[in-house]
């Protein structure tokens, strides 16, 4: 039996590649090609998430159908009145109401979602509503995520990252033989990786017993990139510009 072959070798740089064979019946001296250094970088980077989505709800059963409205109405506007002191666009706030007949009572029950971007603002109006509401309001635990721009910038700063490092590992590795690192002759991506983290959806929920950067961890999103380049190789280093 054969023995198995060799893992193929890999070539991290080309400094001096061999002279090309002069044609026959030419005379005179062979060809160089260019001189190339080829490297792979990677960057990986982290993002916090930049939006947390916190439900109220709240419900009132009484005898007669107007109390029941009442009660929860005052309650709706004593939320959304908070929430627009201190800073809240109206447009990140969604009421819904459900009205029903139970038994001989009439119940009234509606839920708030408030979007916010600043997480101090949320953990202050949050206390400031079970501080003047108690137990008459029940506020569910916040939920993380990334908005899709967010996503987008993760995935555009890891992605240059990634090539500068590959650059200046070019760069080490010409220095290393006294020569100078010349343009950029193939920049290529050759693997992307995203994990962890939450885009907005209504599915993915956290434990309750979580704290809440423990939420904030576990909503973190992560990307990776590889890429491979390709550089030529100028000459010989300028003395002058590596003592400045």
């Amino acid at each position: 039996v054969a023995p198995p072959a060799p893992p193929p070798s890999r070539v991290f740089a080309e400094l001096d590649p061999g002279p090309s064979p002069v044609p026959e019946g030419r005379g005179g001296s062979p060809a160089l090609p260019e001189r190339e250094v080829h490297v792979s970088g990677s960057a990986e980077l982290s993002a916090l998430p930049d939006r947390a989505r916190v439900s109220l709800r709240l419900g009132s059963r009484k005898e007669a159908a107007a109390e029941a409205r009442s009660s929860v109405s005052r309650r709706l506007q004593y939320i959304a009145h908070s929430a627009r002191q201190r800073g809240v666009p109206e447009e990140n706030m969604t009421v819904t109401e459900d009205f029903s007949r139970v038994e001989n009572t009439y119940q009234m029950e509606a839920e708030v979602c408030i979007i916010f971007s600043d997480f101090g603002q949320m953990q202050n109006i949050c206390n400031l509503l079970i501080e003047k509401l108690g137990t008459s309001v029940t506020i569910n635990p916040p939920y993380f995520y990334h908005t899709p721009e967010a996503i987008d910038t993760l995935r555009r700063q890891v992605c240059v990252t990634a090539v500068g490092n590959t650059r200046r590992k070019a760069q080490e590795v010409c220095r290393l033989f006294g020569q100078a690192l010349g343009k950029p002759l193939l920049i290529k991506e050759e693997e992307t990786k995203e994990w962890g983290g939450h885009i907005d959806n209504h599915l993915s929920q956290s434990a309750d017993s979580l704290t809440l950067q423990e939420r904030i961890q576990n909503a973190t999103a992560y990307a990776s990139c590889r890429v491979f380049a390709v550089f030529e190789i100028k000459g010989k280093e300028n003395r002058r510009s590596k003592l400045l």
